[in-house]
């Protein structure tokens, strides 16, 4: 249904029209509906050409921030001047605020993505920041404002807009890295804003652990991540490190259990007495404290609904390898007792007093460290260099695909 002005002062919309069509386009009666309840359900545009003007040109050049620019009605926004007044006004309203939107939260909306894609940024209402540009002098500076600020969000746009004369000149290569540019930015509007000064910040594709103090890199590890297995690929998320286990058991997941232990114990009676493990009443195995306990002699303790942790290992010959894809998802250090000291704040020989005591012991962290678990196969690295990572779980492909106006099939 194409509203006109013959309804008056947007009256369909602020009754509850379910669907509005423009110039072709479907528009988001939600947030537009929220929009106009500002401003009293009237026309907002018609006396603010400067900045509908601004705000259109700021649109047009979404691709600037790796985005579909057809994703905010590009093409019906070059043709407005034919549109009957009140059409022309929600057109413009729909494309400022999905855009804003978009930067602010993301184009891939939470509910599309994978579970294991659980990073997002605190809610922002949208409505009310194109409120704050309508009476800007600067419109699109307000609206861009809501896009990360992060020096790897601005390197990656420099970046993308070097490559697109590449690409445009037929640079098959460049074409590919534009779109690990492209997705790369939208997992950087993921992200908090704005990010934690002191944070834990693990990306996975990196296969590194970095701790930041105060934004800036202190200490930096090596890690082994989870598998190319859908069901053991690390997931995207954050959490509160409280505080460290020392000689922590293994409570082994039934899954594991019985896809490998049991065949194991099959074949091998002794299994369990040869690796200080015992069977638990509800199915689960528990390996006790030791030097080759599966969590080492580290796990740090941060909750999370993935039951995902940063800990110790036994087997330290595995962070020599290139590929160190080899968990069931869960983080293992290569330097966790460095890592435990900095975040316990206390010097190492206190953490290797308390691992030598040989007992299960937990302490909490001075403060709450929050811990980002991400995958970034374009990134700057702590010395502020572009880098890049093979894709190795294939996330990248279906999010760009998630990424693009989706066109009828001709």
């Amino acid at each position: 249904m194409v509203v006109r002005e013959a309804d008056g002062e947007l009256a369909r919309l602020r009754d509850g029209e379910p669907e509005l069509v423009i110039a072709g386009e479907r528009l988001n009666t939600d947030l537009l509906r929220r929009f106009y309840a500002r401003h009293g359900f009237a026309p907002v545009w018609t006396t603010r050409e400067a900045q509908a003007d601004a705000l259109t040109d700021a649109v047009l050049r979404a691709g600037e921030h790796g985005f579909d620019p057809e994703l905010f009605q590009a093409t019906a926004l070059r043709r407005r001047s034919s549109l009957p007044t009140l059409d022309h006004d929600l057109l413009l309203s729909n494309a400022f605020l999905s855009y804003a939107h978009a930067l602010a939260h993301g184009v891939v909306p939470f509910e599309r993505r994978r579970p294991s894609e659980a990073l997002t940024p605190e809610p922002v209402d949208v409505t009310a920041a194109l409120g704050t540009a309508m009476g800007s002098p600067e419109p699109a500076e307000v609206i861009q404002a809501l896009a990360p600020v992060t020096p790897t969000y601005a390197a990656l746009r420099q970046l993308l807009q070097r490559q697109r004369p590449l690409a445009a000149a037929g640079d098959r290569a460049s074409g590919n890295r534009l779109r690990i540019l492209e997705v790369n930015l939208e997992r950087q509007r993921w992200l908090p804003r704005p990010l934690p000064p002191d944070r834990v910040w693990v990306n996975v594709a990196d296969q590194r652990l970095t701790l930041y103090r105060a934004d800036q890199p202190i200490f930096s590890t090596r890690v082994v991540v989870g598998t190319e297995a859908e069901r053991d690929q690390s997931p995207e998320f954050s959490a509160m490190i409280e505080g460290s286990f020392f000689n922590p058991p293994w409570v082994v997941p039934r899954d594991i259990v019985a896809l490998e232990l049991l065949p194991r114990i099959r074949r091998d009676p002794d299994y369990l007495t040869r690796n200080n493990m015992v069977l638990l009443e509800n199915g689960e195995i528990e390996q006790r404290p030791g030097p080759n306990a599966g969590l080492g002699y580290i796990m740090l303790d941060m909750p999370n609904r993935f039951d995902v942790y940063l800990h110790d290992t036994p087997a330290r010959n595995v962070f020599n390898r290139d590929s160190r894809r080899l968990s069931h998802g869960c983080i293992r250090v290569e330097n966790p007792r460095e890592l435990a000291a900095l975040l316990m704040q206390q010097p190492g020989e206190v953490i290797d007093e308390v691992i030598a005591a040989g007992v299960t012991t937990r302490r909490a962290l001075p403060r709450p460290m929050p811990v980002f678990i991400a995958y970034q196969t374009a990134f700057l690295d702590t010395e502020e260099r572009p880098q890049f990572r093979p894709d190795f779980y294939g996330r990248d492909a279906r999010i760009w695909e998630q990424m693009q106006r989706r066109r009828p099939e001709s």
